[in-house]
């Protein structure tokens, strides 16, 4: 049944994990399980991932591998404090070691997503499925709402021939894709060929933004602490390897846009002239913590973005309108081409530095991914 954008659901959306608990995780039963888990990966009723596990009967969680993309996570030989469960930290180009693999029998997944191409979380279930493949291990993936709805998909995509941490497979900017889907997406279409199992969400529609789910937020990665937070990251953190600072060390990180060489008047002159609609955008001055890496107690001139209507707003867009303003405003002290990083995509390069009109056309998924797509979707 379709629905119409921003209706709710009746009932909160069940995730992966609890299918599994309906069904009082028989499948699990007598097995040596890894989890891959952020210790604030919650169930419905509120009880973390790793302690319904970990409490089992007849199961035994023997590791928990746990992302560690801002180096705080808790260092390896380190354990879970409620379950005394061993904790093995994994960057995104880490994998599972096959030492560790050999001692139980599968894999489980259980991972909020931000629903964004620039993730890193999208390599680290790439190279999850690759250590399960090498070492014959089954692995499972609880699936998780799509928290900027499993419906819209837009902006560049990424060249194929240029793999890094934020382009492990192309997908467009904003991909439409639940984490299951993805790793149905990845382990076919890299050949990686796990022993794959995607245990489905019980009542979420493609067209549910998070805040129609019913659901608690678990936070994805550090800094989207909301669903607000979420539909700016494709947007605000394509310029973290830019000099931008996009509010890091602030109590609004994600809402905040700047630089000591800004002026957020004339900035916001120009996205208002853009027209982008469900947005906001207010000249703000701030400081970042002085332990940040970009602009560390330095004033920065810059805007604070206000998300009114969720379901109007396009971040690929607001992204588009802030390289074109930037680009035109500061030629010379934004630094552009850094954005090479996470766009991986040296055409748009290009067309930035010349300023070139044929830029709009360029700033759209590839059209082959929607046929790619269709192929793993689920709901």
């Amino acid at each position: 049944m379709e629905i119409t954008p921003g209706a709710t659901a009746p009932e909160a959306v069940a995730n992966g994990i609890d299918t599994l608990a309906a069904e009082n995780f028989e499948a699990l039963r007598e097995d040596r399980i890894a989890l891959v888990t952020t210790d604030g990966t919650t169930m419905l009723d509120g009880r973390r991932s790793i302690d319904v596990l970990a409490a089992l009967d007849g199961a035994s969680l023997y590791f928990i591998y746990e992302p560690d993309f801002s180096g705080e996570t808790n260092p390896d030989g380190a354990a879970d404090a409620t379950t005394n469960v061993p904790i093995i930290a994994l960057d995104s180009d880490e994998s599972p070691t096959e030492s560790q693999l050999e001692s139980i029998d599968r894999v489980l997944v259980d991972l909020p997503d931000c629903g964004s191409r620039l993730t890193p979380m999208i390599a680290l279930l790439g190279h999850v499925l690759e250590a399960c493949a090498h070492a014959g291990k089954p692995v499972w993936v609880l699936d998780r709402p799509n928290p900027l709805d499993g419906f819209n998909v837009e902006g560049p995509s990424n060249d194929a021939s240029i793999e890094s941490l934020f382009s492990y497979q192309p997908l467009p900017l904003r991909h439409g894709l639940t984490l299951g889907e993805l790793a149905r997406l990845l382990n076919r279409e890299r050949a990686i060929d796990a022993d794959l199992r995607v245990v489905t969400m019980a009542g979420w529609q493609r067209a549910y933004l998070f805040e129609n789910t019913g659901q608690r937020w678990v936070e994805p990665l550090p800094g989207i602490s909301s669903q607000r937070a979420a539909l700016l990251y494709p947007a605000l953190g394509l310029f973290e390897e830019t000099n931008i600072s996009t509010g890091s060390g602030t109590s609004e990180p994600l809402s905040l846009f700047g630089a000591p060489w800004l002026d957020g008047a004339r900035l916001a002159t120009e996205l208002h002239e853009a027209n982008l609609a469900g947005l906001k955008a207010e000249p703000r001055e701030f400081t970042p913590d002085p332990k940040e890496i970009v602009f560390g107690g330095q004033r920065c001139g810059g805007l604070r973005f206000t998300i009114d209507d969720v379901q109007a707003f396009s971040p690929p867009a607001l992204a588009l309108a802030l390289v074109k303003a930037l680009r035109r405003l500061y030629p010379q002290q934004w630094e552009y081409s850094k954005l090479e990083a996470l766009l991986a995509r040296p055409d748009l390069i290009e067309a930035i530095e010349d300023q070139a009109h044929e830029l709009d056309d360029l700033w759209v998924p590839d059209p082959e991914f929607f046929e790619v797509r269709a192929k793993y979707l689920l709901y």
